[in-house]
């Protein structure tokens, strides 16, 4: 076989998280002594990837008669994609994803900590902007607290860094224990300076924490802020999913692409004996998923470690990275991306294209 033929058979692949055949993201391939090398570029995060889309080429070139070796040169293009509305994205911030539940309590925060960490462990550019003005949390869960972030001028304000990650916060600018006896329209004016006042740098994703809830201040976040796509989390509980759907028709009715749904304390596995139980009820993230016929990102189980790991500031994807807890996390933050990338609400892709040198 010669290298246009190999590419061929490469290119018809279908890659599992973008749901269509490779194409022109295989854009070039050598035969190199006993090994066909490919190089292939791919419109999300691709770090870690490569072992996964080797084993699915194998057998599409073996069924083709290549015996010879295949390696993989994989690199990531992150496109800034549609935004809802007149809005334009933000001028060094790619692409802002909305992390958002109906109702507090069913892992919102913790969802996009190790979202956000996933990302970069994966090769993306991250920031994590906590938007949750009355109960901020991810100073406490990025191992942040206590900290200032310094202003070099006195209007702009640089972001800490945790992780590999950019994180602003409300909780950074204030007393911990002061509550925050503010109206909607002086939290949305905050939230507003928050994240056009910080000093990003360039972005492949900004990852929003929202706050819980369909409010004045969720919907009129959902309106002004250039959003490229929303992921909804909830748990198996009927009156979760009753809160996590109103979430998801507030991003449809603002144009805003839902990415998908991840479902939180799916399960609990006793410590002691393993006996696994539903807790809080079976299969209600995968029901919506149907229903509104978006992706089930993910299922992730009420485990004590994920509690423990970011009331430790050092959330599960950072505390064991090498674990099926933080693998469930990694999966979902490609899943997401991959989405993404594939289409849900882009515009803008990767150009790629496909020459014989």
């Amino acid at each position: 076989m010669n290298a246009n033929e190999l590419r061929a058979r490469a290119a018809a692949v279908v890659d599992p998280y973008l749901g269509q055949p490779l194409g022109a993201a295989v854009t070039g391939t050598e035969i190199v002594g006993p090994d066909a090398v490919f190089d292939v570029t791919l419109g999300f995060p691709s770090g870690g990837y490569e072992g996964q889309l080797a084993d699915l080429l194998r057998p599409a070139l073996a069924a083709a008669g290549w015996t010879g070796g295949l390696r993989l040169r994989l690199r990531s293009e992150i496109a800034a994609h549609a935004v809802q509305g007149n809005l334009q994205p933000l001028p060094t911030i790619r692409n802002v994803l909305a992390v958002a539940s109906g109702k507090g309590g069913v892992g919102k925060s913790t969802t996009a900590a190790n979202l956000a960490l996933a990302l970069a462990k994966q090769g993306a550019r991250i920031g994590l902007l906590d938007a949750d003005i009355y109960g901020p949390s991810q100073p406490l869960m990025m191992g942040l607290e206590g900290k200032r972030p310094n202003t070099p001028d006195g209007k702009q304000i640089e972001p800490l860094r945790a992780h590999g990650v950019a994180v602003m916060s409300i909780g950074f600018l204030i007393d911990p224990d002061q509550p925050m006896v503010w109206r909607g329209p002086m939290v949305t004016q905050a939230l507003l300076q928050l994240l056009g006042d910080t000093l990003w740098g360039e972005l492949d994703y900004l990852i929003v924490d929202m706050p819980p809830g369909t409010g004045d201040t969720q919907l009129t976040l959902a309106q002004r802020v250039p959003v490229s796509g929303a992921i909804i989390v909830t748990t198996p509980q009927d009156i979760a999913l009753a809160d996590a759907r109103k979430g998801l028709m507030m991003f449809r009715k603002v144009s805003v692409p839902v990415l998908g749904i991840v479902e939180n304390m799916a399960t609990h596995i006793c410590s002691r004996c393993g006996h696994e139980e539903h807790i809080f009820g079976a299969g209600g993230g995968d029901r919506m998923a149907q229903e509104y016929g978006v992706p089930l990102l993910g299922s992730l189980p009420l485990d004590v470690r994920i509690r423990e790991q970011t009331d430790g500031g050092r959330p599960t994807v950072v505390a064991q990275p090498d674990g099926p807890l933080a693998g469930a996390y990694l999966e979902i933050a490609r899943r997401t991306t991959a989405r993404l990338a594939a289409g849900a609400g882009a515009t803008a892709f990767p150009t790629l294209s496909v020459s014989d040198d």
